[in-house]
Protein backbone atom coordinates (compact mmCIF):
# COMPACT_ATOMS: atom_id res chain seq x y z
CA UNK A 1 0.00 0.00 0.00
CA UNK A 2 2.80 2.44 0.89
CA UNK A 3 4.51 1.70 -2.43
CA UNK A 4 1.26 2.46 -4.26
CA UNK A 5 0.90 5.76 -2.39
CA UNK A 6 4.51 6.67 -3.15
CA UNK A 7 4.02 5.88 -6.85
CA UNK A 8 0.83 7.93 -7.00
CA UNK A 9 2.57 10.89 -5.36
CA UNK A 10 5.48 10.70 -7.79
CA UNK A 11 3.07 10.57 -10.73
CA UNK A 12 1.16 13.57 -9.39
CA UNK A 13 4.29 15.65 -8.84
CA UNK A 14 5.78 14.84 -12.23
CA UNK A 15 2.59 15.09 -14.29
CA UNK A 16 3.40 18.77 -14.69
CA UNK A 17 6.28 17.81 -17.00
CA UNK A 18 3.73 16.68 -19.59
CA UNK A 19 2.41 20.21 -19.87
CA UNK A 20 3.67 22.22 -22.83
CA UNK A 21 5.31 25.28 -21.32
CA UNK A 22 6.48 26.38 -24.74
CA UNK A 23 9.93 27.81 -25.30
CA UNK A 24 9.43 30.99 -23.31
CA UNK A 25 12.14 31.50 -20.72
CA UNK A 26 11.34 33.06 -17.34
CA UNK A 27 10.83 36.80 -17.68
CA UNK A 28 13.89 38.93 -17.05
CA UNK A 29 12.69 41.65 -14.71
CA UNK A 30 13.88 45.18 -15.41
CA UNK A 31 13.21 46.42 -11.89
CA UNK A 32 13.87 44.95 -8.47
CA UNK A 33 11.02 46.96 -7.03
CA UNK A 34 9.30 44.71 -4.49
CA UNK A 35 5.93 44.71 -6.24
CA UNK A 36 7.54 43.75 -9.54
CA UNK A 37 9.54 40.94 -7.96
CA UNK A 38 6.49 39.58 -6.11
CA UNK A 39 4.30 39.65 -9.23
CA UNK A 40 6.89 38.11 -11.54
CA UNK A 41 8.03 35.26 -9.27
CA UNK A 42 6.82 31.90 -10.52
CA UNK A 43 7.44 28.29 -9.56
CA UNK A 44 9.93 27.18 -12.21
CA UNK A 45 10.60 23.49 -12.79
CA UNK A 46 12.91 23.56 -15.83
CA UNK A 47 16.49 24.69 -15.23
CA UNK A 48 19.74 25.15 -17.09
CA UNK A 49 21.72 22.26 -15.63
CA UNK A 50 25.01 23.86 -16.76
CA UNK A 51 24.41 27.04 -14.77
CA UNK A 52 26.40 27.06 -11.53
CA UNK A 53 26.05 29.34 -8.53
CA UNK A 54 29.09 30.02 -6.40
CA UNK A 55 29.02 29.96 -2.62
CA UNK A 56 29.04 33.76 -2.38
CA UNK A 57 25.85 34.00 -4.45
CA UNK A 58 24.11 31.40 -2.32
CA UNK A 59 25.22 33.07 0.90
CA UNK A 60 23.96 36.43 -0.38
CA UNK A 61 20.47 34.97 -0.85
CA UNK A 62 20.51 33.32 2.55
CA UNK A 63 21.71 36.53 4.21
CA UNK A 64 18.67 38.36 2.84
CA UNK A 65 16.37 35.45 3.70
CA UNK A 66 17.31 35.45 7.38
CA UNK A 67 16.18 39.05 7.72
CA UNK A 68 12.67 37.57 7.91
CA UNK A 69 10.68 37.91 11.15
CA UNK A 70 10.28 35.03 13.57
CA UNK A 71 8.43 34.21 16.77
CA UNK A 72 10.17 36.03 19.63
CA UNK A 73 13.07 36.62 17.22
CA UNK A 74 14.33 33.10 17.89
CA UNK A 75 15.18 32.52 14.21
CA UNK A 76 14.58 28.75 14.24
CA UNK A 77 15.44 28.31 10.56
CA UNK A 78 18.35 26.09 9.61
CA UNK A 79 19.50 25.35 6.08
CA UNK A 80 21.09 22.35 4.43
CA UNK A 81 22.61 23.55 1.14
CA UNK A 82 22.73 20.72 -1.38
CA UNK A 83 25.05 21.76 -4.18
CA UNK A 84 27.18 18.75 -5.04
CA UNK A 85 25.74 16.90 -8.05
CA UNK A 86 26.16 13.46 -6.48
CA UNK A 87 24.32 14.66 -3.39
CA UNK A 88 21.49 16.02 -5.53
CA UNK A 89 21.28 12.64 -7.25
CA UNK A 90 20.99 11.08 -3.80
CA UNK A 91 18.13 13.44 -3.01
CA UNK A 92 16.29 12.82 -6.30
CA UNK A 93 14.39 9.61 -5.37
CA UNK A 94 13.63 11.01 -1.91
CA UNK A 95 12.00 13.97 -3.68
CA UNK A 96 9.88 11.72 -5.89
CA UNK A 97 12.24 12.09 -8.87
CA UNK A 98 11.38 15.72 -9.50
CA UNK A 99 13.85 16.69 -12.22
CA UNK A 100 14.49 20.18 -10.88
CA UNK A 101 16.29 18.60 -7.94
CA UNK A 102 19.22 17.61 -10.15
CA UNK A 103 18.96 20.33 -12.82
CA UNK A 104 18.84 23.41 -10.60
CA UNK A 105 22.11 24.89 -9.38
CA UNK A 106 21.32 24.15 -5.76
CA UNK A 107 18.60 22.73 -3.54
CA UNK A 108 18.18 24.38 -0.17
CA UNK A 109 16.49 22.31 2.51
CA UNK A 110 14.75 24.59 4.98
CA UNK A 111 14.55 23.12 8.46
CA UNK A 112 13.04 24.29 11.72
CA UNK A 113 14.92 23.90 15.02
CA UNK A 114 12.53 22.91 17.80
CA UNK A 115 15.17 23.92 20.34
CA UNK A 116 15.79 27.40 18.97
CA UNK A 117 14.72 28.86 22.32
CA UNK A 118 18.08 27.76 23.72
CA UNK A 119 19.66 30.63 21.76
CA UNK A 120 17.49 33.24 23.46
CA UNK A 121 20.17 34.41 25.89
CA UNK A 122 22.72 35.03 23.12
CA UNK A 123 20.19 36.77 20.87
CA UNK A 124 18.81 39.08 23.55
CA UNK A 125 22.22 39.76 25.07
CA UNK A 126 23.17 41.41 21.78
CA UNK A 127 20.30 43.84 22.28
CA UNK A 128 21.69 44.71 25.70
CA UNK A 129 25.16 45.27 24.26
CA UNK A 130 23.68 47.62 21.66
CA UNK A 131 21.88 49.59 24.35
CA UNK A 132 18.47 48.63 23.03
CA UNK A 133 17.37 46.73 26.13
CA UNK A 134 18.26 46.78 29.81
CA UNK A 135 19.72 43.71 31.50
CA UNK A 136 16.60 43.48 33.67
CA UNK A 137 14.23 43.40 30.69
CA UNK A 138 16.50 40.95 28.86
CA UNK A 139 16.53 38.57 31.83
CA UNK A 140 12.72 38.75 32.01
CA UNK A 141 12.30 37.99 28.31
CA UNK A 142 14.83 35.18 28.23
CA UNK A 143 13.36 33.58 31.35
CA UNK A 144 9.86 33.72 29.90
CA UNK A 145 11.02 32.30 26.56
CA UNK A 146 12.86 29.38 28.08
CA UNK A 147 9.95 28.61 30.40
CA UNK A 148 7.27 28.80 27.72
CA UNK A 149 8.97 27.60 24.55
CA UNK A 150 10.85 24.95 26.50
CA UNK A 151 7.58 23.45 27.70
CA UNK A 152 5.83 23.41 24.32
CA UNK A 153 4.54 19.99 23.23
CA UNK A 154 6.30 18.81 20.07
CA UNK A 155 3.18 19.55 18.02
CA UNK A 156 3.14 23.21 19.11
CA UNK A 157 6.89 23.67 18.74
CA UNK A 158 6.70 22.18 15.25
CA UNK A 159 3.86 24.52 14.27
CA UNK A 160 5.93 27.54 15.33
CA UNK A 161 8.93 26.26 13.38
CA UNK A 162 6.80 25.66 10.27
CA UNK A 163 5.37 29.19 10.37
CA UNK A 164 8.79 30.78 10.74
CA UNK A 165 10.22 28.39 8.15
CA UNK A 166 7.55 29.52 5.70
CA UNK A 167 8.42 33.18 6.27
CA UNK A 168 12.14 32.68 5.64
CA UNK A 169 11.43 30.48 2.61
CA UNK A 170 9.29 33.10 0.90
CA UNK A 171 11.93 35.73 1.56
CA UNK A 172 14.57 33.47 0.02
CA UNK A 173 12.50 32.95 -3.12
CA UNK A 174 11.83 36.66 -3.55
CA UNK A 175 15.53 37.42 -3.05
CA UNK A 176 16.40 34.89 -5.74
CA UNK A 177 13.96 36.47 -8.19
CA UNK A 178 15.41 39.91 -7.49
CA UNK A 179 18.83 38.51 -8.46
CA UNK A 180 17.50 37.13 -11.75
CA UNK A 181 17.22 33.55 -10.52
CA UNK A 182 14.27 31.18 -10.32
CA UNK A 183 12.94 28.87 -7.64
CA UNK A 184 10.32 26.29 -6.85
CA UNK A 185 9.27 25.25 -3.32
CA UNK A 186 8.76 21.52 -2.79
CA UNK A 187 6.82 19.82 -0.05
CA UNK A 188 6.51 16.58 -1.98
CA UNK A 189 9.36 14.56 -0.55
CA UNK A 190 9.74 11.71 1.90
CA UNK A 191 10.61 13.52 5.10
CA UNK A 192 11.52 10.40 7.03
CA UNK A 193 13.93 9.21 4.34
CA UNK A 194 15.35 12.70 4.03
CA UNK A 195 16.05 12.91 7.75
CA UNK A 196 17.61 9.45 7.74
CA UNK A 197 19.67 9.83 4.56
CA UNK A 198 21.07 13.26 5.43
CA UNK A 199 21.60 12.65 9.15
CA UNK A 200 19.32 15.53 10.12
CA UNK A 201 19.50 16.23 13.88
CA UNK A 202 16.46 15.04 15.80
CA UNK A 203 15.42 18.55 16.82
CA UNK A 204 15.40 19.78 13.19
CA UNK A 205 12.10 19.35 11.34
CA UNK A 206 11.95 19.62 7.51
CA UNK A 207 9.88 22.56 6.28
CA UNK A 208 10.45 22.38 2.52
CA UNK A 209 13.01 21.99 -0.25
CA UNK A 210 13.69 24.91 -2.58
CA UNK A 211 15.38 24.50 -5.96
CA UNK A 212 17.33 27.60 -7.03
CA UNK A 213 18.92 28.26 -10.40
CA UNK A 214 18.54 29.69 -13.88
CA UNK A 215 15.21 28.73 -15.39
CA UNK A 216 14.93 27.82 -19.07
CA UNK A 217 11.13 27.56 -19.23
CA UNK A 218 8.72 29.88 -17.49
CA UNK A 219 6.46 28.45 -14.83
CA UNK A 220 2.68 28.57 -14.92
CA UNK A 221 1.04 31.88 -15.66
CA UNK A 222 -0.41 32.84 -12.30
CA UNK A 223 -4.06 31.97 -11.73
CA UNK A 224 -5.41 33.31 -8.48
CA UNK A 225 -8.78 33.40 -6.77
CA UNK A 226 -10.27 36.89 -6.63
CA UNK A 227 -9.98 39.00 -3.49
CA UNK A 228 -13.73 38.67 -3.00
CA UNK A 229 -13.26 34.91 -2.70
CA UNK A 230 -10.50 35.02 -0.12
CA UNK A 231 -11.01 38.19 1.90
CA UNK A 232 -13.58 38.80 4.64
CA UNK A 233 -13.78 42.12 6.47
CA UNK A 234 -14.24 42.42 10.23
CA UNK A 235 -16.22 39.23 10.83
CA UNK A 236 -17.48 36.04 9.24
Amino acid sequence: MMSKISTDKEEYLNKVNEIDFGSEAPKEIESTDFFTVAKERRSVRHYDSSYQMDDAEINELLEIAIQAPSSSNLQPWRFLVIKNQETKEKLLPIANNQQQVVDASVVIAVLGDLEAYKNADRIYNELVEKGMMTQEIKDFYVGSIIKNYGSFPTEVATKVAMIDGGLVSMQLMLAAKAKGLDTVPMGGFDQEKFVESFNVPENFKPVMLISVGKGVKAGFEKVRLTLDEVVTWDKF
